[in-house]
């Protein structure tokens, strides 16, 4: 929640200022202790920061460290309330102010703080010393047992003081911090409700929890004063006065009807700002001023409808930590922005962050470029009893109140497998009392089958719905390095080699871009094909694991996860932008969308498929001005131009719609010989701040004499820094993967480093060197920052502007409706025919089977009213890996004669329009496995999802349908 001071109120940035000893030591917690020989740091900052992306997250430091903070508050606050508030820490923590215990947090994930006011001495130097344990065993002080999120699989354990930190000094009388765990206080919560999106009104609506510390009773009005982005008073109103006892804590609201609203929404980060005030006989004693947005939620027709739009799922399952190479997560807030934009510029609406309760920063980042979250609170991969679930629950609790007003937070995830649906409605309990009106959905990872749950989906395969929405919580997982082109590029990588995985093939792990990114559309476009407006049971999308190449679990040749879409530093690989075409469009994909894959600089007699990701009807692929003719379309946006002969200068793809309107046009050049290197600051929209924890982003390119980058130039480029900032360093394929190093290649033409700044404000300057190439050099200035005492009146965040780049919800629907369901009255079968409702059940998790045998491998659905049947989709048993042949006859005639093919989870047969009653599918014949028997099987040996388990369909004549949907043309 950003809060700025105003009247009693002041809210101090409390990250300068403080000194770091790694190790425990006795007596550290005492204020005269000698820490004038500790390293000092700018918080947040890790203590094993050094080690990310150097380590695999399994060996990263673990210990104690101490953190030691002198400060003095300014004159004239010994009367006031005085508050700490910690918006994390690795793992846990005991907090000793003056000498004295003042308590103990241990989640290792959410914000929490300290009412210090009886501590505190006034006019004087006071000491907070802190001993933290980022143990991967460490066991709660109270129960004895361990955390289940602090796993070595995806929790990376980054110790210490890892977020930001805030001093608040308030009056005795004042609204609450919303940190329920450690000061039993909610503090502020906005909404809105009666949204009328056309009209551009809604109903806004402030409470705030308020506190009545004084010795006497207090008379109160609530004003609330809601202001635009441009700081433009829009509406002021009031409660009427309330009578606060002394000593008593009250909940105050006030509502108003607010017209000419701006709603938040996907790439458009519209914030209010919301000031509540505590009035008493018209003088303000306390103002805490909030920036939320405002916008409309809906969760029904399997589907999910932003300011009454519907809105496909599409983005990416992202580690938490959402870490950088030798920094981990604690980055400045414009480079959470530059990262979570990249999100949001690849045409994701959603990030669904794994495991745990990403920090402050990150969420309001997300706020601000308008990217839809999926909030977890903390869990692992099953669903537990006792201590770890009443854990669970806690942090779930203090994540609600903790960022219930912030409005890119649209789904609250209760764990990352399915849970009982007693503990669903626990936490759903939770949401309800805490959060009952910010329009979000509370559910879990699968959940097919729970109606508690508001919202579910499986991971790898596709799930459809009528009521919920069912979105696949990771549908793509495989791994890449940006550096692999393809085979004919240097370092001549052949797609898939790499070391086996516990003794298992680990070619999908360690594949090449070009692989990498038609692997991502071919799985998208399944889901694609169920989207809105395909029917009444449809999917409402997924999320790609991961966005950025993670310090986390791992299964190809690097110590550290190459999933993402673009690497460590943000370097975009092919399938980012394969992405950007596929998901340019709220539900369907404007047809402008268009990518050339890889690069255009081989060695002469190299013949290559050329690939092209396009929304268009067809790809033209023209090479040097002479026409290569039409692609080979394929998973719905992917067209081959194969065994294409490589020459020097330009192959251009242009696509067109089926009319053969031209639609959009792209190219690749060769560059020509390296001949220099280009170096290019990537800075802080407000200034590099000189305050040890600002950092720049340096981008170091190898080009031709014209400035084009060199697509295959692997060069060592040595650097050299002067000046007060201190060397953060790149990522790269080799020792320790050039963690930290000054020297470091490029890869694929192209990499990056990271300079943070130091306290000293000044003149840095960077030097670049290559052998054989033109030196660049590259200045800039870091500005001073005003710290007093310890504190800073800057709060990290301050100027930071939205995105508002995609613009406000656009009017009208979203997709285009290609084919209509027929209603399903009833259903006969050769077996078991009291089971055959349940392949028309809308539920996934039942099927129905018949007894094995080839003859009663039928079944029969008469439909509600005639229809010129033109579709059957079935989910059948076995869908990865078994292929049945099929026959489907509509009123006895034969409409499709043929086999199923292996998928994520829906066979389509598609043939000309029929008119009948009756729907009838037959096994034709004796079912088989798909050839490739390993399709459904991880690396480690455990099974995929692969329907429900039935013995009847291993048999000769086994048929299962888990759900049928027949469909018909739409009229008109």
């Amino acid at each position: 929640m950003a809060q700025q001071t105003a009247a009693t109120r002041q809210t101090y940035n409390f990250n300068p200022g403080w000194k770091l000893h790694v190790g425990d030591l006795s007596a550290a917690e005492n204020p005269g202790f000698d820490d004038h020989t500790w390293k000092p740091v700018t918080l947040p900052y890790a203590w094993n920061e050094d080690e990310a992306f150097k380590k695999s997250i399994e060996d990263l430091s673990t210990g104690i460290a101490w953190y030691r903070k002198h400060f003095t508050l300014p004159a004239n606050s010994q009367s006031s309330k005085v508050f700490l508030e910690f918006e994390g820490i690795r793992q846990a923590g005991e907090f000793y102010l003056n000498g004295k215990f003042i308590g103990r947090h241990e989640n290792g994930v959410m914000a929490f703080g300290f009412d210090i006011s009886a501590l505190i001495i006034p006019n004087q130097e006071n000491v907070l010393a802190v001993k933290i344990d980022n143990a991967w065993n460490y066991k709660e002080k109270a129960t004895n047992s361990g955390y289940q999120w602090n796993d070595k699989n995806f929790n990376a354990n980054y110790g210490g003081i890892s977020k930001n930190v805030r001093l608040h000094i308030t009056g005795n009388v004042y609204q609450t911090l919303p940190l329920y765990s450690t000061l039993n206080t909610t503090g502020n919560y906005c909404y809105a409700k009666d949204f009328n999106i056309i009209g551009k009104s809604a109903v806004v609506v402030s409470e705030s929890q308020v506190k009545n510390e004084s010795s006497t009773d207090q008379k109160l009005v609530y004003e609330v004063e809601l202001k635009d982005l441009d700081g433009k008073t829009v509406k002021t109103f009031t409660s009427a006065e309330t009578t606060i006892k002394a000593g008593d804590t009250l909940t105050l609201k006030a509502e108003a009807l607010v017209t000419g609203l701006n709603f938040w929404s996907w790439g458009y980060g519209y914030l209010y700002t919301v000031t509540s005030r505590l009035k008493s006989a018209g003088k303000i004693i306390d103002e805490l001023s909030t920036k939320t947005g405002f916008r409309k939620t809906g969760f029904k027709n399997g589907m999910v409808y932003l300011n009454d739009r519907v809105l496909m799922m599409k983005g990416y399952a992202q580690r938490s930590s959402n870490e950088w190479p030798a920094i981990g997560l604690s980055v400045p807030p414009w480079l959470s922005d530059y990262s979570n934009r990249l999100m949001v510029e690849s045409n994701a609406n959603l990030v669904r962050w794994m495991h745990i309760t990403p920090w402050k920063q990150d969420i309001e980042s997300c706020d601000r470029v308008g990217l839809i979250q999926a909030m977890p609170a903390g869990d692992s991969e099953k669903d537990v009893t006792g201590t770890r679930w009443d854990q669970r629950k806690a942090v779930m609790t203090d994540a609600i109140i903790y960022n219930r007003n912030n409005p890119s937070i649209i789904f609250y995830e209760c764990g990352n497998e399915s849970i009982s649906a007693a503990h669903m409605q626990e936490m759903k309990d939770i949401r309800n009392l805490y959060d009952p009106n910010g329009g979000r959905a509370i559910g879990s990872r699968e959940m097919l089958d729970i109606p508690e749950a508001e919202y579910g989906g499986e991971m790898l395969y596709i799930n459809k719905s009528a009521t919920k929405p069912l979105w696949s919580m990771e549908y793509a997982r495989d791994e890449a390095l940006r550096k692999y082109w393809d085979e004919f590029s240097p370092p001549f990588h052949v797609n898939g080699a790499g070391p086996k995985y516990k003794d298992a093939d680990a070619s999908d792990y360690n594949r090449n871009q070009d692989s990498f990114a038609i692997e991502d559309v071919t799985r998208w476009n399944e889901y694609y094909q169920e989207r809105p407006g395909t029917g009444t049971r449809v999917s409402s999308g997924g999320v790609n694991i991961i966005f950025s190449d993670s310090n986390t679990h791992h299964r190809g040749e690097e110590n550290y996860r190459r999933s993402g879409e673009v690497d460590a530093m943000r370097i975009t690989k092919d399938a980012y932008f394969a992405h950007q075409v596929m998901w340019d469009g709220w539900v369907d994909a404007k047809k402008t969308g268009l990518h050339l894959i890889g690069h255009w600089n081989y060695k002469a007699g190299i013949k290559k498929n050329v690939y092209v990701v396009a929304a268009g009807d067809k790809v033209e692929l023209i090479l040097n001005h002479k026409s290569l003719g039409f692609g080979e379309k394929s998973n719905g946006f992917l067209f081959t131009f194969r065994n294409i002969a490589y020459q020097d200068g330009t192959i251009r793809a242009i696509s067109y719609s089926s009319a053969g309107k031209k639609l959009a046009e792209t190219q690749l050049k060769t560059a020509g010989r390296p001949a220099g290197l280009k170096l290019t600051a990537i800075k802080n929209p407000n200034g590099f701040k000189a305050d040890g924890d600002d950092v720049v982003l340096v981008q170091v390119e190898v080009v031709d004499q014209d400035g084009n980058r060199c697509p295959t130039a692997s060069n060592m480029i040595s650097f050299s820094l002067n000046g007060p900032a201190e060397w953060r360093g790149g990522l790269a394929q080799g020792p320790d993967n050039y963690i930290l190093a000054k020297d470091l290649p490029v890869e694929s033409g192209v990499n990056r480093v990271l300079i943070r700044s130091t306290t000293t404000a000044g003149q840095i300057n960077l030097t670049a060197k290559a052998e054989g190439l033109q030196t660049a050099n590259l200045s800039f200035e870091t500005l001073a920052v005003k710290t007093k005492n310890g504190l800073s009146a800057q709060l990290p965040s301050d100027g930071l502007k939205p995105n508002l780049s995609k613009g406000a919800t656009p009017p009208g629907p979203s997709y285009t409706v290609t084919r209509k369901s027929v209603k399903i009255a009833s259903a006969e079968a050769g077996a078991n025919n009291d089971k055959a409702i349940l392949s028309f059940d809308d539920n996934e998790l039942s099927d129905w089977v018949n007894d094995g045998r080839v003859a009663t491998a039928w079944i029969k659905y008469t439909l509600a009213k005639e229809s010129s049947v033109s579709a059957v989709a079935l989910k059948l048993n076995g869908f990865r890996t078994k292929i049945y042949p099929l026959r489907i006859l509509v009123d006895g005639k034969v409409a499709f004669e043929g086999n199923s093919t292996p998928s994520l989870g829906y066979f389509t047969a598609n043939f000309k329009a029929i008119k009948g009653k009756t729907v009838t599918i037959q096994l034709a014949g004796s079912g088989k496995e798909k050839e490739n028997s390993n399709i459904g099987v991880e690396v480690n040996g455990k099974k995929l999802d692969d329907g429900v388990e039935r013995a009847e369909t291993k048999l000769k004549g086994g048929l299962s349908i888990i759900e049928a949907e027949i469909y018909e043309q739409p009229q008109g």
